[in-house]
């Protein structure tokens, strides 16, 4: 199994917070694990293994991978966020000699690894073999423009695939079915605070139901199939939970519109529904995928 890292520009944010390293680490350790359940419906259905050779864009910190290559899998991640993509190197490339890793090492889904820092994705191996899985993970659909360094990307990848190779893309369900939109609500309301209004990417917007199908066609892709994944967003407490969501970066218009003290306060009323007599909050939510071919 070979985890390979790439970093690559999905559409960087230039205003990224000073904090980028806290945020990233509230990624990995509270955020990134809600969606396994999605992440584990994909690859089941794809019957990920040995003969997968998968690249994943937006790879985050590599929990995906990480359950890939667990399963036998050649992963390879792309990612334009140097914290997360640091913290995936720490997961899947732990030791100094990552291009030398010993064959008994304890740890098989680490062994052989590479790591290309810079540029496009990379054939899957060193021979020049082409991917037959190429997975985006990154829920699309909430976020003003979330999509439109994605479909170059895709673009750019689909090459690298062999003929008929799958992409899957994924994206937040409807509305209705995810409380967690409630609370993202705040992200769009205290942006409209900013004098004068203004849209930017990355503020909220409500899911569209061919969110999906949209990207899938800009990339030339076609639909073959998609399924619904039951997602629940639970916390150790109001705190944690704050932490975890300001993570996605779906806070970010309107930190900078108020300030990060305002939106985490917000925030934390925002969840109060949702908060149980133990003090740990529970958000029922519904993820979206789409199974396409190239």
């Amino acid at each position: 199994m070979t985890p390979t890292l790439v970093r690559n520009q999905l559409g960087a944010d230039a205003s990224a917070p000073a904090d980028a390293g806290t945020r990233a680490r509230d990624w990995a350790e509270i955020q990134e694990r809600m969606l396994a359940p999605l992440y584990e419906a994909v690859y089941d259905r794809m019957e990920v293994g040995a003969a997968t050779r998968m690249l994943s864009l937006g790879c985050g910190s590599g929990l995906a991978m990480l359950v890939a290559a667990a399963r036998g899998a050649h992963v390879t991640g792309v990612d334009s966020d140097r914290e997360r993509l640091a913290l995936a190197r720490a997961r899947l490339l732990p030791d100094a000699g990552w291009d030398d890793a010993p064959a008994h090492s304890p740890h098989p889904a680490r062994r052989r690894a590479r790591l290309l820092q810079d540029g496009d994705p990379a054939p899957a191996g060193a021979d020049g073999s082409p991917y037959n899985l190429i997975t985006v993970f990154e829920p699309i659909g909430c976020a003003a423009g979330d999509s439109e360094g994605l479909v170059p990307a895709l673009r750019s990848a689909v090459p690298l695939a062999v003929r008929g190779a799958t992409v899957v893309l994924t994206g937040w369900g409807p509305p209705e079915r995810c409380a967690t939109a409630a609370v993202l609500q705040v992200a769009a309301r205290l942006a409209d605070t900013a004098r004068p209004p203004r849209t930017e990417p990355g503020r909220w917007r409500p899911t569209l139901r061919d969110d999906l199908e949209d990207v899938a066609a800009r990339a030339g892709l076609k639909p073959d199939g998609s399924g619904r994944v039951s997602c629940p967003f639970g916390y150790a407490d109001v705190g944690s939970a704050v932490r975890g969501l300001l993570s996605t970066g779906l806070f970010d218009a309107a930190v900078r519109a108020t300030d990060r003290s305002q939106v985490e306060k917000e925030v934390a009323e925002a969840l109060h529904p949702y908060q149980r007599e133990d003090g740990t909050v529970w958000m029922p939510n519904v993820f979206r995928y789409l199974v396409c071919v190239t």
